[in-house]
């Protein structure tokens, strides 16, 4: 195990936050966005709780990290049952991850009240689910939850759970702060004196229920502490879990520890943001490092002062986590990013290109009307195509009309939509039905352009996201519609704003056939 290593819950312990769900297509995405982030272990789930997850493994294999670890999450063994034979135990083995992470009572309290077993069965239902679990698979971590409340009320056993687990020959114990009351100042002790009786290497993982999770996890990793657990942007159950977009810069720059490299943390605000987007929720702008606020500045002194020395009035600089200052009476960033894209999508811009200039004025224009491309990754390609002239154009609608009918009071609402497309000198006229307007106007796209360009048929839309803007409009308010698309090898997400529903779709729908077409 290296010095620090990062683990990150968010596709587990995040989705039990409040508003917080992801499909099972939102989850392999993330998942390789937390390794292009330079994450170690991704948490998938928990297999023996719930259909998504037994899928996610299911289909997780089939996927390729550069570095990542994919871990599965179950529980001890149940009481008087050997591990071989608890369905748990048994489906944690057959979802075949990289690592197993399991976790057991450590407080005394929960062994009577929860569990209703002596404090001796509960040693033994921690070290026997630990030391089977080893003998099918390498690397095996243990999570003791409610660790520092059970040590506060009563080390002796909670010490000796963790010796249950170090017999077993874990690889990391992990001290969980479960209910997130353990205040900063009592870490450091505890910590210490856990390391006098236990030599396994330790991880932490906190909640915030009193907004210290992240002080807590950096005061662990000075006492010692080799593995972090945490989630993108905090989300996790009733206040959050440990923000890992703030402990990774903090241990990066803050306490000098190698965890990822340099280009991985450019990479944290646009991680950020992307998980915000699939969460469907406004990314919160006061968010330390990668909030658009965290680098902001707008009274007169401040804004003088970092126009000489942005260090003046910034902590450190931005665009080490991929965010930038902005001086809010006038931006003046934005460049780096567009080049940073640029060069991700292997397009040939440089600073001083006017059409840089003209990329940036353009986004911040349509950004202006409600625009958001983490996420939409395709619009934003082609949306710099177009600026540089490359944007082919394959096809022409001349014309859409979409009708929702309730033909009959008892029967079910009828969508169908009709679109007139011109490929070349032909014009092709299709109608088709869906599920509801924008399946039926998807459907009919497709059947008037695969005449054309039989390849469409591998094009499956997989998500669709409706986010009302803020306007105070109530229902004239505008729409921003996020699309997520697939084929045999690719994912890709595309964006529409209209104050037109329809219309939103309708341009995210574009996109993402004109996508598929341009990487023919």
């Amino acid at each position: 195990m290296s010095l620090v290593t990062l683990y990150d819950t968010t596709l587990r312990d995040g989705t039990q936050g409040e508003d917080i769900a992801f499909l099972l297509e939102d989850k392999i995405r993330i998942a390789h966005k937390l390794d292009d982030g330079g994450i170690h272990y991704i948490e998938g789930g928990w297999p023996g709780s719930n259909p998504k997850d037994i899928a996610f493994f299911k289909n997780v294999k089939k996927e390729k990290f550069a570095t990542a670890k994919i871990a599965a999450f179950g529980s001890t063994r149940r009481a008087s049952i050997a591990p071989g034979k608890d369905n748990n135990i048994i489906t944690l083995v057959k979802a075949a991850p990289d690592v197993i992470t399991i976790f057991g009572k450590t407080w005394d309290f929960h062994v009577h009240e929860a569990l209703r077993v002596s404090l001796e069965e509960n040693l033994e239902m921690i070290n026997d689910s630990l030391l089977y679990l080893k003998q099918q698979v390498g690397e095996v971590f243990y999570d003791a939850e409610h660790f520092f409340d059970g040590y506060k009320a009563n080390p002796e056993y909670a010490i000796k759970t963790l010796k249950a687990a170090e017999a077993a020959n874990v690889d990391c114990i992990i001290l969980c702060d479960t209910n997130g009351g353990t205040m900063p100042f009592e870490f450091a002790q505890i910590i210490e004196n856990v390391k006098k009786h236990i030599a396994t290497p330790l991880g932490i993982h906190t909640h915030n229920d009193s907004e210290c999770a992240v002080a807590n996890t950096l005061v662990a990793v000075h006492s010692g502490i080799v593995q972090v657990q945490g989630t993108i942007n905090g989300f996790g159950e009733r206040c959050g879990n440990a923000n890992l977009c703030s402990i990774i810069p903090a241990l990066k720059k803050k306490l000098k520890l190698d965890c990822i490299t340099d280009s991985q943390l450019r990479k944290l605000r646009e991680l950020s943001r992307f998980v915000y987007e699939l969460a469907n929720l406004p990314p919160d702008k006061h968010q330390a490092y990668v909030g658009d606020s965290a680098f902001a500045h707008k009274g007169g002194v401040h804004v003088s002062a970092i126009q000489r020395h942005p260090e003046t009035y910034e902590h450190m600089r931005p665009e080490l986590v991929g965010n930038t200052t902005r001086v809010l009476i006038s931006d003046l960033s934005g460049r780096s990013n567009i080049l940073a894209k640029a060069e991700e999508f292997k397009i040939n811009l440089n600073s001083k290109d006017p059409l840089t200039l003209e990329i940036l004025d353009n986004i911040k224009e349509m950004e202006n009307q409600g625009y958001q491309f983490e996420g939409a990754e395709a619009s934003f390609e082609l949306l710099m195509k177009q600026a540089l002239g490359t944007r082919r154009t394959f096809f022409t609608v001349l014309g859409y009309r979409v009708i929702d009918e309730k033909r009959h009071e008892n029967e079910r609402l009828v969508s169908e939509a009709t679109v007139r497309i011109k490929v070349g000198g032909k014009v092709e006229h299709a109608a088709a039905e869906g599920s509801g307007p924008v399946n039926a106007l998807d459907n009919a796209l497709r059947k008037a352009l695969t005449k054309f360009y039989p390849h469409l048929k591998d094009v499956k839309l997989i998500d669709y996201k409706v986010r009302v803007l803020p306007s105070g409009h109530g229902t004239a308010s505008g729409i921003r519609v996020l699309i997520e698309s697939r084929d045999k090898e690719n994912t890709w997400g595309t964006v529409g704003v209209s104050g037109n529903i329809i219309e939103a779709s309708y341009q995210a729908l574009l996109d993402s056939i004109e996508y598929k077409l341009h990487k023919l």
